[in-house]
């Protein structure tokens, strides 16, 4: 009995970290690329990703609050960034994959940029 409780609980310690962390591919249209700017209103320095939040101004002038999903904080604090590089009030530009449902209104960031300070970081290495 002891063998068998053993392999269920070592089986389950394999999937569960394989399930934890999702593939951008099945949340975004990675093939895809957006432009959205606007005011920053959070940025969560977090893993297992950090996130943007922004309001953007659509074409009839209403805002509408997105949520942009970024590298986790080790590549990011790679690429310079800490938790006090963005602030809320911040104008920002993130080109990045529209999420797969467009109401959620989501994007995976591939690029921000703060015009302002003309400080940018790609983290896609693709682009």
């Amino acid at each position: 009995m002891k063998g068998i409780v053993a392999s269920v609980l070592a089986g389950l310690a394999l999937t569960i970290p394989a399930n934890a962390h999702h593939s951008f591919a099945a949340q975004y249209f990675e093939e895809q690329t957006v432009r959205i700017e606007g005011e920053l209103v959070r940025f969560e320095y977090a893993s297992p990703h950090a996130w943007v939040y922004i309001v953007v101004k659509d074409e009839n002038g209403q805002a509408q609050q997105f949520s942009a999903e970024w590298s986790n904080p080790r590549r990011l604090k790679g690429a310079g960034v800490t938790k006090e590089t963005l602030k809320p009030g911040d104008i920002v530009v993130i080109t990045g994959s529209p999420g797969r449902n467009p109401a959620d209104r989501r994007v995976h960031v591939k690029r921000i940029e703060r015009p302002a300070d003309g400080w940018s970081v790609a983290t896609d290495r693709r682009r």
